[in-house]
């Protein structure tokens, strides 16, 4: 596992790039569900170059952002510049951003791989962040993908296991879950036959 400021450098030399390393355009799960839902606060964790946040933006959504890189924060804003959109984007670690209770109407997990020493007590952070009735998006690779090459983690400890996820967020009532294959075609490096899981989750209103 990587200490917080090797993180922080991994990602701020992959966001180096002039390119949007994973595209400009929004996760397709991602999208697809966030569009069936009323626009209102939502959260991005780990949010890089800031795809999801600006189309959200767009929708109507208020959104709020954090990653660990500057850089990938920069690119993030320059894009939402360049959309004519808002964003509020943090520079944060999951362990130190501060979640009020019962603040987001959704919370948006893409790509957004902690290290399962950690994982289950951040992922009871967010839960404790969504409103009643707010809905929790999950896209994340699995441990299956660490045979391919099309993006990901090359720790299993930080590759996602369906039932482990069930788990962690077992106290929302899970309206879509499973472990798939897809071929992905999010920039270069995120392209090819990908193994990931998908959950669409809501919290009880009591």
């Amino acid at each position: 596992m990587r200490t917080a400021q090797e993180a922080k450098q991994f990602w701020d030399d992959r966001y180096s790039s002039g390119n949007y390393i994973y595209g400009t355009q929004p996760n397709r799960f991602f999208k697809n569900q966030l569009d069936e839902l009323k626009p209102g606060r939502l959260l991005l964790p780990a949010e890089g170059e800031g795809r999801n946040a600006i189309y959200a933006s767009r929708e109507g959504w208020n959104v709020d952002a954090f990653d660990i890189s500057e850089k990938g924060r920069k690119k993030a804003l320059e894009l939402a510049k360049r959309n004519h959109v808002t964003i509020n984007y943090s520079i944060s670690r999951f362990e130190e951003f501060e979640i009020d209770a019962e603040s987001y109407d959704a919370i948006a997990l893409v790509y957004a791989h902690l290290h399962k020493s950690k994982r289950r007590g951040i992922h009871q952070k967010l839960i404790t962040g969504l409103k009643p009735g707010g809905h929790l998006i999950l896209e994340a690779f699995s441990k299956e993908q660490l045979d391919n090459d099309s993006g990901g983690p090359q720790d299993l400890d930080m590759l996602y296991d369906l039932d482990e996820l069930r788990k962690d967020f077992e106290e929302l009532q899970i309206k879509h879950a499973d472990s798939t294959e897809i071929e992905l075609t999010e920039g270069m490096h995120h392209e090819g036959t990908a193994n990931v899981i998908r959950i669409l989750a809501i919290k009880p209103e009591s």
